[in-house]
Parts: C-alpha cells; sequence; structure tokens
C-alpha cells in the first residue's frame, strides 16, 4: 500500500507513538537521546519529547515520539512495545489516539527540515537547489512614536529570493519564493549592517526553499521506492508570477552554496498540532 509523506510538520495520531514507564534514573535528556537512537532505526522522526510523570504518579518519565511516516509509527510500535529497550523493566508503545476527530492545521516545513526530509528518502545526490534571484527589494521607512511629540524612522532591509528546487531522477522542479524583513537602527556600524544583510539573505533564501518543497509530494510504495509528484497551487503561483514583472534581474556576488544552513526555529506545542 503506498503512503503519501509531505513536506509539512506531520500531523495525525496514526503518526505518533506514547511512550511510558521510562525509569526516572537516566534524567529526560538521556532518555530523549535513547529514545531517538532507538526508534529512528524504524523511519525519520520528526520530533522525541520527554516528559516528566505527574507529582501524584509513580517517578519516572513518559515521550511522544513523531513520525514522518504513519507506516514507520506502526513497525515501531509493534517491535517495542513490552520491551526492554534500553533499561531494565519493559516499556509500553502505543499509537496515540483522539476521541473527537478533527481537522489538522497543517504547517509547512522549515528549510532545514524539509532538506532532511528530502535527502532521507531521495537521497543526498537526488535533488539541488539553484537560486533565480536574490534581489534588494526597495528601503521601507517606519515611523515609530516615541512621544506624543516626536517621532523616529527606522529604516527596513528587505529581500527577495526565488530559487527552484531539481529532482533530475524525477524530471522535476520545483520553483518557491521568499521574501524576509530586518530593520536596521539608526547607530548601526558597517559591520553589524553586513551581518544583517546576510542574515536577511539567508533567511530570504530559507524561506523560498521551504516554499518549493511545499509543492512536492512524495509517494512512497510498500516496496521502498519513492514516487515523486509535482502539486502547484494557484495562490503560490500568482505570488511567483506577482514578483516576476515586478524585479529585475540582478548579479549577486553571493555565496550560493547554502547546504550547511541550519535554523533556529522552535518545535510545534503539543496544543498547536
Amino acid at each position: 500500500m503506498a503512503e503519501v509523506v509531505s513536506f509539512t510538520v506531520p500531523a495525525g495520531s496514526d503518526k505518533t507513538l506514547f511512550v511510558w514507564e521510562l525509569s526516572p534514573g537516566p534524567g529526560a535528556e538521556v532518555l530523549q537521546h535513547s529514545l531517538f537512537t532507538e526508534f529512528s532505526r524504524f523511519g525519520l522522526l520528526y520530533s522525541v519529547r520527554v516528559f516528566p510523570n505527574a507529582p501524584e504518579a509513580t517517578p519516572g518519565f513518559y515521550a511522544i515520539i513523531k513520525f514522518y511516516s504513519a507506516r514507520d509509527a506502526c513497525r515501531a510500535q509493534k517491535a517495542c512495545d513490552q520491551k526492554h529497550l534500553f533499561q531494565k523493566s519493559p516499556v509500553k508503545v502505543r499509537l496515540c489516539t483522539r476521541r473527537k476527530m478533527h481537522q489538522h492545521p497543517i504547517y509547512p516545513l522549515s528549510s532545514f527540515r524539509c532538506q532532511e526530509l528530502a535527502n532521507y528518502y531521495l537521497g543526498f545526490n537526488g535533488w539541488s537547489k539553484r537560486i533565480i534571484m536574490l534581489q534588494k527589494l526597495p528601503d521601507f521607512i517606519v515611523k515609530e512614536n516615541t512621544s506624543p511629540d516626536k517621532s523616529s524612522a527606522r529604516q527596513s532591509l528587505k529581500y527577495f529570493c526565488a530559487l527552484e528546487v531539481v529532482l533530475p531522477v524525477y524530471e522535476c522542479r520545483s520553483r518557491g519564493v521568499g521574501i524576509a524583513e530586518e530593520y536596521l537602527e539608526q547607530q548601526e556600524g558597517p559591520l553589524e549592517f553586513l551581518m544583517k544583510k546576510k542574515k536577511t539573505q539567508k533567511l530570504a533564501i530559507q524561506k523560498a526553499l521551504s516554499d518549493a518543497f511545499q509543492k512536492l509530494l512524495m509517494v512512497v510504495l510498500e516496496s521502498g521506492k519513492v514516487v515523486v509528484e509535482y502539486r502547484p497551487t494557484e495562490e503560490r503561483d500568482s505570488v511567483s508570477e506577482e514578483f516576476k514583472d515586478l524585479i529585475q534581474v540582478n548579479d549577486v556576488s553571493w555565496n550560493q552554496s547554502y547546504q550547511g544552513e541550519e535554523e533556529c526555529l522552535s518545535d510545534f506545542s503539543l496544543n498547536g498540532e
């Protein structure tokens, strides 16, 4: 049976495992590392979170583990339930269930996680990205009231990026766009300005990369073979066409090797999933 894996935050109880009866001895950080090592054998993990038991319960921890694939989560549950794993006593593992069915919000993955997911299913050489455009947009002046009689202005540094994700094996291409903005302070020197410029450019590239991946769907067959489908949305296409006529292409002397980029983006809370 085929399974669809998209470049969005995994939602649904069929991809989430609840693990409890974890020993209190090692501590939360050690348990998180041990759980990640143990369960990543079954597939790529989105998150592993460890929480202490309620004060009135037996001392110890429980964990919530989220996979990208429901098939991998099911395999992990069957293989690890009632097993000792990395501790002396067995743990209990169940697929999470919800009493009421409701529509889960869809959140796009960050560019870092998109690359991680693509590397896992397509291979490190199975895809590449090409920056089409990286250009500074006109400056914006933002007025801020500092007192009833006075106001100050802040300059805004804004960059636009358009790039293309290429999957040569599947003869597939997907384009994405992104805009990033950073405010400048009046007393900043040339070094601070350069650092903010690079930061804004990098963030625009990350947003464009994430947007390009959102238009791709991976269909994972039971044999392990992966098929990729390109599914653009009208909204994203209209945004691309809008900037196509507004922005002229310039030569950019900016390092276009971003395979090692990282993002400081916090995971969604349990309540937000």
